[in-house]
């Protein structure tokens, strides 16, 4: 006898979930990326995941600058910028300022899989790439120094951005001059990508400080500003702020007390012959009997 066969639906799976996600697997040969759960489920910003997956879908030799990434993103300058930083701080992405061969000086970008792990690119064939693949590094805090020893001899560069010569001192915030501080922070009303921290208004306020007391408005000095910024920030705006800055103006020359002189007045008199009133520097007759005398003597 032959066994039974039944059309009922077998039972669920036990082990399925009954709520929350559950992924459709597709075997991919082609066209895919492996990044490590660790930087996938990163607690955070998701603009940072997001830029690091596709930093790490991009060949070698991709272009991952500020202004590369924002026309690839929606998102602005400011995210970007800040994602990168955070990348950096995690150990995951690096730049190196190294001297090739021929004695050349280049910044490049290093991605990591995994913060301090062994890269697995293989060295530059390149005559003008660095002689050997850089050495791993694990994280580091935001502006800590890195040194770079090319094969030329030993460089020591700085990460951190170096302080123009001609930048004085920030005075403490508390200090600073109230109507300054109020031109500073009103800027983001114009462009809202000029957010200033504490520190960096501090540092800007003595120079509006003097444009306000050479007689300058505060629109005035906004709108010199805010003019033909250019459309993205390579840096912080403070540089570009401290730049326009940077000259003193010509105080606005004071107003002279003496009013200036008005015109004169002709009197208003009456005429002798009709006692109409007409203005006159003398007093006589008016027009009409002047006019009017050559009539009545002919008659």
């Amino acid at each position: 006898m032959a066994d039974p066969q039944s059309n009922a639906p077998s039972r669920a799976d036990a082990g399925a979930p009954t709520s929350g996600v559950i992924h459709v697997r597709t075997r991919l040969t082609a066209d895919f990326t492996v990044i490590s759960n660790a930087l996938a489920q990163r607690r955070g910003s998701a603009v940072t995941v997001g830029v690091a997956a596709y930093i790490s879908s991009l060949p070698d030799g991709s272009s991952v600058t500020i202004p590369a990434l924002c026309k690839h993103f929606s998102e602005g300058e400011i995210l970007i910028s800040r994602a990168l930083r955070e990348l950096e701080a995690a150990g995951y992405l690096e730049r190196r300022r190294e001297r090739t061969s021929t004695g050349h000086v280049r910044t490049r970008t290093y991605f990591y899989d995994v913060p301090g792990g062994d890269p697995d690119t293989e060295p530059d064939p390149d005559p003008d790439g660095p002689p050997e693949p850089p050495k791993p590094r694990g994280p580091r805090r935001q502006g800590a120094a890195a040194t770079v020893t090319p094969a030329a001899g030993p460089v020591k560069e700085s990460v951190a951005a170096p302080v123009p010569a001609d930048t004085e001192a920030p005075v403490p915030l508390a200090d600073a001059d109230p109507r300054a501080v109020a031109v500073l922070t009103a800027l983001r009303r114009v462009d809202p990508r000029l957010i200033l921290s504490a520190q960096e208004t501090a540092r800007l306020a003595p120079a509006v400080g003097r444009w306000l007391a050479a007689g300058l408005l505060p629109t005035h000095i906004t709108d010199h500003l805010t003019a033909r910024l250019p459309d993205y920030f390579l840096t912080r705006p403070v540089g570009i702020l401290a730049y326009r800055l940077k000259e003193t103006p010509l105080p606005v020359p004071a107003r002279s007390a003496k009013p200036a002189a008005r015109p004169m007045v002709v009197p208003l008199r009456n005429c002798d012959g009709c006692d109409r009133g007409f203005r006159s520097a003398e007093p006589g007759r008016c027009r009409g009997c002047r006019a009017g005398d050559p009539l009545r003597a002919a008659g």
